[in-house]
């Protein structure tokens, strides 16, 4: 008979944040057909399918959903548990984790590193890739040391009992292939925006979704919905839309894309955060240092 186990447990919570068995064989590191079995047998477990099988991906189904709350407690208290028996075993006075969101992990985390790095290099910071609400449950759980999480335009997180602070603070900008003809504008208002076709995100719970300029008066025209910004960006790159960024991302754009600023009376606004526990160590507030000091 089948049984619920941690490894189907941690399947079962991937599969669900990533939308598909390929995204979370992916994460992971196995191969779709384990990731298969060990949804099927999770399935067989809780006697009831936890996901319904769509043409471009899974999505939980109600079951599934009342599972994966339980799911969540259960990996955050072993995971809690795991830290605590390694601190057990070895002082880590000067071993830290960051969790981060994974625009800020393309752009702010690697600068912030490169300084602790130089600045303090006994301290050793390993990462921790995740939504923000992800990585303040983390936080919450002891897994890791500083959270680094985007809030703003709709994004809002329970913060009580927490310290944040403030890392980077910007607005979004357009991107369009190098051939489209706005590629060569120095800028651009929300009317030039009207009439564009529109590559989108497909954000992870919680996760924010960079749909077509927040502010168009007109009903926009979407080509194409993916999760990651790799996909986005390459099919700008391909000619085959536009898509709007936060401004966090304008320093990580691959070939063939360019960034172009909008002006619009009704901006839309976004902060990055450092987060941590209130009882932080000389070695937590270097960190938080080094991310606010990037420029």
């Amino acid at each position: 008979m089948a049984e619920l186990t941690l490894t189907g447990m941690r399947i079962v919570s991937e599969v669900a944040a990533r939308g598909s068995l390929t995204g979370a064989a992916r994460a992971l590191g196995y191969t779709q057909s384990a990731i298969s079995r060990q949804v099927a047998l999770m399935e067989e477990a809780a006697g009831t399918a936890l996901f319904e099988r769509r043409p471009r991906g899974v999505t939980p189904t109600a079951r599934g959903r009342a599972l994966l709350t339980h799911i969540h407690g259960i990996l955050d208290r072993v995971d809690a548990a795991t830290l605590a028996l390694t601190q057990l075993e070895e002082t880590l006075v000067d071993r830290l984790v960051l969790g981060a969101f994974p625009t800020a992990l393309s752009t702010l985390v690697p600068r912030a590193l490169a300084r602790m790095r130089a600045e303090h290099p006994a301290i050793t910071v390993r990462l921790r890739e995740g939504g923000s609400a992800t990585q303040l449950r983390r936080l919450r759980a002891g897994r890791v040391d500083v959270a680094v999480i985007a809030v703003g335009a709709g994004l809002d997180y329970d913060l009580d009992g927490l310290v944040p602070d403030l890392v980077f603070r910007g607005g979004a900008l357009l991107v369009v292939g190098e051939t489209h003809p706005l590629a060569g504008r120095s800028w651009v208002n929300v009317a030039d925006l009207h009439g564009q076709s529109w590559i989108v995100g497909v954000a992870d719970e919680g996760g924010p979704q960079f749909g077509p300029w927040p502010t168009l008066d007109s009903e926009a025209t979407v080509v194409h919905a993916v999760r990651d910004w790799p996909a986005r960006l390459g099919l700008v790159a391909a000619g085959l839309g536009v898509a709007v960024i936060p401004q966090l991302l304008a320093d990580a754009l691959p070939p063939g894309v360019r960034a172009v600023p909008v002006e619009d009376p009704r901006p839309f606004r976004r902060e990055v955060l450092a987060v941590t526990r209130p009882d932080r160590s000389a070695a937590v507030q270097a960190l938080v240092d080094a991310l606010r000091e990037i420029d």
